[in-house]
């Protein structure tokens, strides 16, 4: 081949990584200004906070939004660096620390259960066959793909009838018994070769043993990857803590997040900083086993 072939094709390789370089570049600074924006806001005094967004916030004599005419003003840097928001929801101000507290004890128990009961169901479906199991997992991928707003109704009235209502059960029960990590674990364990498992058995597994002892550890991945996205989902769950909630002092933070007035602009950020620990730190402990769960490929790391 020529030498100019090739030193063409080297600058076109070279041209295409740089370009493909610069558009993930610009893509994952355009999704971290969000997160960088409100970090670096929580930094701010609420008076340079109110002059920047006030506007956004403000209402009008009968209660309503008004219309923001004047172009708002985005700042990155503050004009002087303040912790008065994080003492005031950290020591003054109880209230945001007990909601926080709220969300984890509505969040890790779906969690821990909901993976619980996955991965017992997920290894009956993908040991046994069936018209019947077929069936079943069928009715679990339908209810996956209905999204909870549907189900909102149905929970609200099962909930009522069970006298369930206002209690951390009303959520608890449908988290803990949700599809989704159901779907995801089995269609990961389906692809465990039946000869690991044959082999367990030979040596004198019973059903249980094979399960704790040969599935359970080989889907460590996707079970630490599922745990991450439902505790993302549920961490930020607003609808269900409203609906099935009526005692305020039971809200999740994120309830309070979602609700922010005119007088909490500068906490907001503050405790929107402190609300996204938890999701990072989740996230940052387990990518590994996130990049594992999905390049498993029956029993060999592709």
């Amino acid at each position: 081949m020529p030498r100019k072939r090739v030193k063409t094709k080297t600058v076109i390789h070279v041209a295409r990584k740089t370009l493909g370089t610069l558009v993930c570049a610009f893509f994952a600074i355009l999704f971290l200004m969000p997160i960088v924006l409100t970090i670096t806001n929580s930094l701010m005094s609420a008076s340079e906070i109110a002059s920047n967004y006030g506007s956004i916030f403000a209402v009008t004599k009968s209660g309503g939004r008004q219309f923001v005419a004047e172009r708002v003003n985005l700042k990155f840097i503050p004009d002087m660096v303040s912790f008065s928001q994080y003492i005031t929801v950290l020591f003054k101000s109880p209230n945001y620390l007990l909601k926080f507290w709220n969300s984890v004890f509505l969040v890790i128990p779906i969690m821990v259960f909901q993976l619980g009961i996955a991965s017992f169901a997920a290894y009956g479906f993908s040991r046994y066959r069936g018209r019947i199991r077929g069936l079943i997992f069928f009715l679990y991928v339908i209810l996956m793909l209905m999204p909870y707003q549907v189900t909102l109704v149905p929970n609200y009235l099962v909930s009522e009838k069970l006298n369930l209502l206002d209690t951390y059960w009303a959520i608890w029960l449908p988290g803990i018994f949700s599809p989704f990590s159901v779907y995801l674990i089995t269609k990961f364990m389906n692809r465990v070769p039946v000869d690991i498992i044959e082999a367990s058995k030979i040596d004198g597994c019973n059903e249980l043993q094979t399960f704790l002892r040969v599935s359970l550890p080989l889907s460590k991945g996707i079970i630490f990857s599922t745990a991450i996205l439902v505790f993302i989902d549920y961490w930020n769950m607003v609808e269900q803590p409203l609906i099935l909630l009526s005692d305020a002092e039971r809200y999740p933070l994120s309830v309070y997040l979602s609700k922010i007035n005119s007088g909490e602009i500068s906490l907001a950020f503050a405790v929107a900083t402190i609300y996204m620990i938890p999701t990072l730190l989740v996230f940052l402990y387990g990518e590994e086993y996130l990049v594992e769960g999905i390049t498993y490929q029956g029993g060999v790391k592709s």
